[in-house]
């Protein structure tokens, strides 16, 4: 499994949001607090998004801490919003730039902390129902990336609420015991989910942070029950159950 965060507030460099805070998503990558059996360390490489005129997007396959890009490229990179996530390849997945979060759509950014279990059988009759031509285009053999093509496929006919909503249902009665903290954003808002694995808030008038772990001690972050689907930009958050 992984860890991930999503950011919306000030203009702020890809790195600062990357490494703020005394518990930041550079430390979860080592040093993570609530892996909740789902490894020790994140160390099968790193990606972020931001959004500007354009969505960009950095996907490494190597560790966070040995990658010159996040001290040098990503520290002069500045957005508003930014989309992070370190890995944990669940055993058995490929280790490979291709199959680290977030992916991305257009101005959609998609990133999983969790697994589906019984992978890859469990995910047949769900797979089935994608186009042919979506399965043949998967970034990677991975449950993260079917995850995403289902949930991209539920966005061309709804809201982002429903779309999580409709994918968490689906994979939970397909493969039960999954664990599903799916986040979405689209440079305006944040989109995420709990399943079974650990997610926390931190909303002001300014800010909105989704985060798999507190970053800092602040008293102001929220912890998200589990099967709960959150909405949030600044100065607003709905958290409602699944």
């Amino acid at each position: 499994m992984c860890r991930h965060l999503g950011y919306i507030g000030p203009t702020r460099s890809v790195r600062e949001v990357i490494t703020a805070g005394e518990f930041s998503l550079l430390r979860q990558s080592w040093d993570p607090r609530d892996m909740r059996g789902g490894g020790t360390i994140n160390a099968d490489g790193f990606g972020a998004a931001w959004w500007g005129s354009t969505l960009s997007r950095y996907r490494s396959a190597m560790p966070i801490w040995s990658d010159p890009a996040l001290p040098e490229m990503l520290s002069k990179v500045r957005s508003h919003a930014v989309l992070a996530a370190v890995r944990s390849a669940t055993v058995g997945m490929p280790v490979e730039r291709s199959a680290c979060a977030p992916f991305v759509s257009k101005h959609w950014a998609f990133s999983l902390n969790g697994r589906i279990a019984g992978w890859p059988d469990s995910m047949v009759e769900p797979a089935g129902r994608l186009p042919m031509v979506d399965l043949l285009g998967l970034e990677a053999p991975t449950d993260a990336a079917l995850l995403w093509m289902l949930v991209r496929q539920a966005l061309r006919d709804n809201s982002p609420e429903v779309a999580l909503m409709q994918v968490s249902t689906l994979v939970t009665e397909a493969a039960p015991g999954s664990k599903l903290n799916m986040l979405l954003g689209d440079g305006r808002q944040l989109w995420a989910t709990t399943w079974e694995h650990a997610l926390s808030t931190l909303v002001d008038d300014d800010r909105a942070v989704i985060s798999s772990e507190p970053y800092d001690r602040n008293h102001e972050w929220k912890e998200i029950p589990d099967g709960h689907l959150v909405t949030a930009r600044p100065g607003h958050l709905i958290s409602t159950p699944l």
